[in-house]
């Protein structure tokens, strides 16, 4: 007879195989400031609005974190403010209509929100947010108007600006046979549309207040040459195939890359000084 291994063995060895080539790769990857900048972040009271690429970033965080052993405290915010060491964060409603994650956003940190009391507040739209259709300078002026009035009401708090996350743009025979024919490959429009965005954000924010650009990390690849499709005589940027499994969403390796560069911006921003202590 045959000695066969039973399937649950099975998987779970590929599972143990799978997690072990994860955490190989992953401390390939690790770069000296990973740890100051982790240790830093774990410092922090920090509210994220995200959905769900926000979500793989904070996956991201976390392997980094373990990897590193740093104890960083990520918690979904449901009570009233934000506690001393945590990063916070919360779905804001809701995929598809930008405008009312603005409105989220902003009732987080108001009086009593989720968001109450953060060192570092910061709202990611999705690339669903911002399609071939968007009216951009619209969306940008509600945007700008929103975070100014946040900081006004919110000085001791630091806004982080983060860029419109992308997609991969239509491959193969198919998609090379429009580019040669003047057409947009499937998914070049709605990221020209997330680039125009994107733009006005670092034309506002860049080197006057802090910046995640998530885009510019999702389109470069490991070499620093930028992934992009043609069109109207331009070259797009597109998110890098290699860090999606489905042309939006990040995998192991964007979730790793995308996490890295947002716990160096939230290591950059100055600590405000305590209040003094009460007499």
């Amino acid at each position: 007879m045959i000695a066969t291994t039973p399937p649950l063995a099975v998987h779970a060895l590929l599972g143990l195989a799978a997690l072990l080539a994860a955490t190989v790769a992953a401390r390939a990857r690790a770069e000296p400031g990973d740890r100051r900048d982790l240790q830093a972040l774990a410092e922090r009271r920090v509210f994220f609005g995200h959905q769900s690429v926000g979500e793989n970033v904070i996956e991201g965080l976390q392997a980094l974190a373990a990897q590193e052993g740093v104890p960083l405290r990520v918690v979904e915010a449901r009570a009233p403010g934000v506690a001393a060491g945590t990063f916070a964060h919360e779905v804001v409603a809701e995929n598809g209509d930008p405008l009312r994650k603005l409105r989220s956003f902003a009732a987080a940190l108001g009086p009593g929100g989720e968001g109450a009391g953060a060192e570092v507040a910061l709202l990611k739209f999705c690339y669903v947010d911002i399609r071939a259709d968007t009216d951009v300078a619209a969306l940008f002026a509600a945007y700008r108007k929103t975070i100014g009035e946040l900081q006004a009401a919110n000085p001791a708090t630091t806004f982080v600006h983060v860029t419109a996350p992308l997609q991969t743009v239509e491959d193969g025979v198919r998609g090379w046979a429009k580019e040669l024919l003047g057409k947009p490959r499937w998914g070049t429009q709605h990221n020209a549309r997330r680039e125009e965005f994107n733009a006005l954000m670092r034309r506002e924010y860049g080197g006057n207040a802090p910046l995640f650009d998530l885009a510019r990390v999702e389109s470069t690849r490991p070499d620093g040459s930028v992934e992009t499709s043609a069109w109207q005589g331009g070259a797009v940027p597109a998110l890098v195939p290699a860090y999606t499994d489905d042309g939006g969403h990040l995998n192991a390796e964007g979730r790793a890359r995308a996490a890295r560069a947002l716990a160096a911006v939230i290591a950059s921003v100055p600590r405000q000084p305590a209040p003094p202590a009460a007499r």
